[in-house]
């Protein structure tokens, strides 16, 4: 069957500037790959295909292979190479202390971003740490949405680490939709995990990831592939019928292959049994999760007995952003499952996230005149994937 494009996926990515790809051969799923009721037979049909905890778990495992298989992240690098960490700009704000940082994904490849992290810990012995990931747009990192969710993170007590996706803000080695931009970016939260749980003031079995759109996707992906994830939080991104319109989200055959079909709701399933929170609103293809994605998710985590800690907060007169409403609720939620002090942000019993300082751009980059990206840094998209010498 055809598959067709969405009028309002294709609107919503084009405002977001992420245009829907082209297939590149026919096990893509790519953009709105499915109508709406085409979506929901197939999430139908799905929960009839399994009934027990034992059919999950062989249809799950078939899943996280294609995930892996897909986007070729059997083939990076191990992940056994030093940091070689750059940190530099410490600033304290009101009540939390913001960086800039880059640390060394693999030999010649930097992960930039900003640190965020407590002024005080207390009552902490250790911090949690969140990754906090973005979507696309006009270099999210330096916005209103990332600085100001990443700032209350950490004056509730939590270790942030907001970073770029490849091509934006700093990380600018290569452009953004290149072929392999799944894999480089999953590796790269990968590395993030890393690094916090090295860090001595996070608690490595309480790490979390939160992001909106694009950053949805990646907050997905990665927790359905690496189990050191604890909570999940995607934001506006979760849909029967959307597969992402952009390369870095299905620009690699991770939804389909020769032996199975999957979605985007079934790769947020394997979050299971944790803690997992989908934000949704009324104005993007999220539109339906309290109808279509929701129940499904549901009858995963009834198999565990874990209907308690997934959950669907559903905005239907908003749209497509990560703001303050839907901040609000993140804040509560992570606040619960990683034991964060959501005192610290309550002014009269409501979130007041005045306390937070809007930098400009220039004073969140990593790299700069005084700090330039260093030597070995690989510049180039070429340079990038012979050092990474992917196999068909």
């Amino acid at each position: 069957m055809k598959k067709r494009i969405g009028i309002l996926a294709f609107a919503i990515a084009a405002i977001f500037h992420t245009p829907t790809v082209q297939a590149q051969d026919n096990m893509l799923c790519q953009g709105a790959y499915w109508t709406e009721d085409e979506a929901n037979i197939h999430m139908k049909q799905w929960a009839k295909d399994w009934t027990t905890k034992a059919d999950w778990e062989k249809r799950a495992e078939v899943i996280r292979e294609g995930l892996i298989k897909g986007m070729k992240l059997d083939q990076m690098p191990k992940r056994d190479t030093p940091f070689n960490t750059i940190i530099h700009s410490t600033r304290e704000m009101d009540g939390y202390i913001v960086e800039n940082i880059a640390i060394e994904s693999f030999p010649g490849f930097y992960i930039t971003g900003n640190l965020y992290r407590p002024i005080s810990k207390e009552p902490f012995a250790k911090s949690p740490g969140i990754l906090s990931v973005h979507g696309h747009g006009t270099d999210p990192r330096f916005g209103e949405s990332v600085q100001t969710r990443s700032a209350a993170f950490a004056r509730m007590g939590a270790v942030v680490f907001a970073y770029d996706m490849i091509g934006y803000g700093d990380s600018k080695q290569v452009e953004h939709k290149i072929p392999a931009a799944l894999s480089i970016q999953t590796y790269n939260s990968q590395r993030v995990i890393d690094y916090l749980q090295s860090r001595p003031d996070v608690d490595p079995e309480r790490i979390a990831v939160t992001g909106e759109s694009g950053g949805g996707t990646q907050s997905i992906m990665i927790t359905a592939l690496d189990p050191r994830i604890k909570v999940s939080v995607p934001v506006v991104m979760v849909s029967a019928y959307f597969f992402g319109g952009c390369v870095c989200e299905s620009g690699m055959p991770v939804h389909k292959s020769a032996h199975h079909q999957t979605n985007n709701v079934e790769i947020a399933a394997l979050a299971v049994p944790r803690p997992m929170l989908l934000v949704s609103d009324g104005g993007d293809w999220t539109k339906n999760t309290p109808r279509i994605e929701m129940p499904y998710i549901q009858k995963v985590y009834a198999q565990y007995d874990a209907e308690s800690k997934v959950d669907n907060v559903h905005l239907p007169a908003e749209r497509h952003d990560y703001g303050p409403s839907k901040r609000a609720v993140v804040y509560n939620f992570l606040a619960q499952y990683l034991g964060l002090n959501a005192g610290k942000i309550l002014v009269k019993n409501q979130f007041d996230e005045g306390f937070v300082t809007l930098l400009p751009r220039e004073e969140l980059m990593v790299f700069n005149e005084q700090h330039p990206i260093p030597a070995n840094a690989l510049q180039s998209e070429k340079a990038v994937m012979d050092f990474l010498q992917f196999k068909p």
